[in-house]
């Protein structure tokens, strides 16, 4: 199976309570790509990067079996820049600087090769620039996953709108879900967005889990409770990468197997928070996520005695 991974290779700043980077490999299609990876090869990348994008970055992608056939690079400007500053409790963050530099101009292009991918993960981008990849696949996918944000919610509802109505999965956390909808009861939110065009919803509540929402069922998550969470920056795609890796390595995506999903991308992104960045991801093994997953067995695996 192979997985086509839309979304910003970039440098991030990024300021913790408990340190401090001021420039790091970071995007959506990286945290993407470490993940998924560990699951699925070729992971076959679209995204643009500028000249100044390190070639062993680069290398060290190529390694784990991600093509870099659909990553532009343009010789004369920087690469997507973003500086961000976490509050003591990490679930909020300041964004200090955004400087857009060539995913300004980006004009995804999806290369012959990559043509016939059964799974498509579209990143945290426009959603003109999710549906232009979506309308050049002469084939559509087995799955089409899609994350967004607030952001095009405030500036372009109606091109998600347009969007959602082409997708299989939508990934967004719990305010965006309540934003989307118009809804408070994140139950009721899962109705009204499915109704615009997703078959499922995964709504993201950082350390409190995530919810799995279809037509007819719902499931629930948790999130391994851990002793630091170092930097948060790029967990919820790594949860996403690790989600449609596992799903794309199974060929199964039926809701039973989606719950299994959940469990993977959770346990993905736990190892995300624990260094800057995704250098925590490039250290991992496989023996380290089956450890990994078996806490998270340990968390949920219980028996009880019905009442009489």
């Amino acid at each position: 199976m192979s997985l086509i991974s839309v979304g910003t290779m970039a440098f991030d700043a990024i300021e913790t309570p408990f340190g401090k980077v001021d420039q790091i490999v970071g995007g959506s299609g990286i945290y993407v790509a470490y993940a998924a990876c560990n699951f699925v090869t070729p992971v076959q990348q679209i995204s643009i990067i500028g000249y100044d994008f390190p070639p062993e970055e680069l290398d060290e992608l190529k390694k784990r079996g991600v093509q870099l056939e659909g990553v532009e690079v343009v010789p004369d400007k920087k690469s997507f820049f973003w500086s961000g500053k976490y509050h003591l409790d990490m679930n909020n963050r300041d964004t200090l600087v955004t400087d857009l530099n060539v995913l300004a101009d980006f004009n995804p292009v999806v290369p012959e090769s990559y043509q016939g991918a059964e799974f498509l993960m579209l990143g945290n981008l426009s959603p003109n620039i999710q549906l232009s990849v979506i309308n050049q696949l002469k084939t559509r996918p087995k799955l089409i996953a899609m994350d967004t944000m607030n952001f095009w919610m405030d500036i372009a509802l109606d091109d998600l709108k347009a969007v959602l109505k082409k997708i299989d999965v939508l990934m967004i956390n719990d305010a965006e879900a309540r934003q989307l909808s118009g809804e408070f009861s994140l139950v009721k939110a899962a109705k009204v967005i499915l109704e615009m065009g997703p078959k499922f919803l995964v709504i993201k509540k950082g350390e409190h889990g995530a919810l799995l929402f279809n037509e007819k069922h719902v499931f629930f998550a948790p999130a391994l409770p851990l002793e630091e969470v170092f930097d948060p920056t790029g967990a919820g795609d790594t949860f996403a990468g690790g989600f449609i890796g596992y799903l794309a390595k199974t060929g199964d995506i039926s809701f039973e197997n989606m719950k299994t999903a959940i469990i993977v991308g959770s346990a993905l992104a736990s190892f995300c928070v624990e260094k800057f960045g995704p250098n925590r991801l490039k250290e991992i093994t496989k023996k380290d996520i089956d450890d990994r997953l078996s806490e998270f067995v340990q968390l949920v695996n219980f028996d009880i005695d019905l009442v009489q």
